[in-house]
């Protein structure tokens, strides 16, 4: 059973705008690449040891950047499918947690952190300064995209060994 993760807004966004960003072939760590967030998109995509949870709130904020970073509603419609897509693939999936969370004085980040505590997350991935200075979050390491593909490639060499 693959471990959950949650991947901020951010973190979605980027691996869109960043280089590498053909959201049909995302990379296969090792090696990593130079757009972290395509990796990380990449580890989840892998279907191996993390299962990507995803929230409406999630992916509304993720269209509504892309949309704003001028792409088009096509575009944004099938990213945001190849989301839903690999969230189930991954065994993690798209779910409404529960508003239970008020930690970090952003609302927006607080629902990141309500799916990370509905689902269990073992991880959160993210780049924004305030969720990254509550790491540990109840025990949930929140890490950056670079250091999240990082560790997993790491891991993944060191199994190869």
């Amino acid at each position: 059973m693959a471990s959950p993760v949650v991947y901020d807004v951010n973190v979605l966004v980027q691996a869109a705008l960043g280089p590498r960003s053909q959201f049909t072939a995302w990379p296969v760590l090792p090696p990593t690449t130079d757009n972290p967030p395509a990796d990380c998109l990449g580890v989840v995509n892998d279907c191996r040891e993390f299962g990507l949870w995803l929230s409406p709130h999630i992916l509304d904020n993720t269209s509504r950047v892309l949309r704003r970073a001028g792409f088009s509603t096509s575009a944004v419609s099938q990213y945001l499918e190849v989301l839903g897509e690999i969230a189930v693939a991954s065994d993690g999936g798209v779910v409404e947690p529960d508003r239970t969370v008020h930690d970090c004085p952003d609302h927006e980040d607080n629902l990141i952190l309500d799916l990370a505590a509905d689902v269990g997350a073992l991880i959160i991935v993210s780049d924004d300064t305030d969720l990254t200075s509550m790491s540990p979050w109840r025990a949930t390491p929140i890490l950056r995209p670079a250091e999240f593909a990082t560790r997993v490639d790491a891991m993944r060499r060191a199994r190869r060994r």
